[in-house]
């Protein structure tokens, strides 16, 4: 009896840890699935031409997968990976986001300067959002009440209000802004710049500007430096920013908004995404066309797990 519950203790503890990673594969047209914990590719799933933009469900059921050249979102299983549907994304999706109850996805259309606000349950595009030009990041705010727009070529925030989903404010930001991220409170929007080099920091109440980050890497060249994902943790206490290129990623004290490390991992990293008990990071990288596991406790890198070519977005289910 006392091996059988020694054993049952043991699996009730390895289930607790265990996860499931998923990357799109931009240029294998696939879907990698991989267990962290093992570090290993279990296994690569056909999801659609050119796939970049992926989010899960709140309640883990689904995958949402950006097929770009196939100009949709689709639905996938995540247990069993069968096309369960599609969204009406608009031309060209790369880079979408969930509101907090799954029941709405906001798409950016790079071509047509707009977002796409689309019900998830009727699977319907219920309008367009005149943005600026070429917008592409794009993220809810926790609380529900912003959409926020970034646009490439016009160097702008666009802060949508979700509820009449309107443009009600901009703010000016460096140029080339690739991701963005809301703190867990909702109270700061963070905003990368692939060409500055630098993160922005923006006060949602006012809209305004807190601090822009700048970033330096020993040894690296700052035209090597381009921001790209960033993620902050839900104590506000780290955040995360890969820098392209520079194959590093930054590790910046949320509350002093300085740099406080640089973690070396694969080649041009792209997009990051916490594991549910964030006390991991994951990085797809695209160019050495692997993942990289980081340990947020140590801030080290621990392991890297090849997966396939173009390694894109990143999607964590406990």
């Amino acid at each position: 009896m006392k091996h059988i519950i020694t054993a049952v203790l043991l699996i009730a503890g390895g289930m607790a840890h265990a996860e499931t990673v998923f990357v799109t594969l931009e240029k294998d047209n696939a879907l990698a699935v991989v267990d962290p914990v093992e570090g290993k590719l279990l296994k690569t799933v056909s999801v659609g031409q050119r796939p970049r933009g992926i989010a899960i469900s709140k309640d883990y059921r689904h995958l949402y997968i950006a097929t770009s050249d196939d100009n949709t979102i689709r639905i996938i299983n995540s247990e069993t990976f069968a096309e369960e549907g599609q969204l009406p994304s608009g031309k060209d999706p790369e880079t979408f986001a969930l509101d907090p109850d799954s029941q709405f996805a906001y798409v950016s259309n790079e071509d047509d300067s707009r977002v796409t606000a689309i019900d998830i349950g009727q699977r319907k595009a219920v309008k367009e959002i005149p943005v600026g030009v070429e917008p592409e990041g794009i993220t809810v705010s926790p609380d529900g009440k912003w959409v926020a727009s970034a646009s490439e070529a016009t160097n702008m925030v666009h802060w949508i209000d979700r509820k009449s989903l309107q443009v009600v404010d901009n703010t000016l930001v460096d140029p080339r802004p690739r991701a963005l991220s809301f703190t867990a409170d909702s109270q700061q929007l963070w905003v990368t710049s692939e060409m500055a080099g630098t993160v922005t920091v923006i006060d949602a109440a006012s809209r305004k500007i807190i601090k822009q980050i700048k970033f330096a890497v020993t040894g690296v060249t700052d035209d090597k430096i381009q921001p790209v994902g960033v993620v902050i943790d839900s104590k506000r206490q780290w955040a995360y920013v890969a820098l392209g290129p520079a194959n590093r990623v930054a590790v910046v004290n949320a509350q002093t908004l300085e740099p406080e490390k640089y973690l070396l991992v694969g080649q041009r990293v792209w997009n990051l995404a916490f594991s549910p008990d964030q006390k991991r990071l994951y990085t797809t990288n695209g160019v050495s066309n692997d993942i990289s596991l980081i340990d947020l406790e140590a801030h080290k890198v621990t392991k890297s797990v090849g997966v396939g070519l173009y390694p894109w977005g990143v999607a964590v289910k406990p």
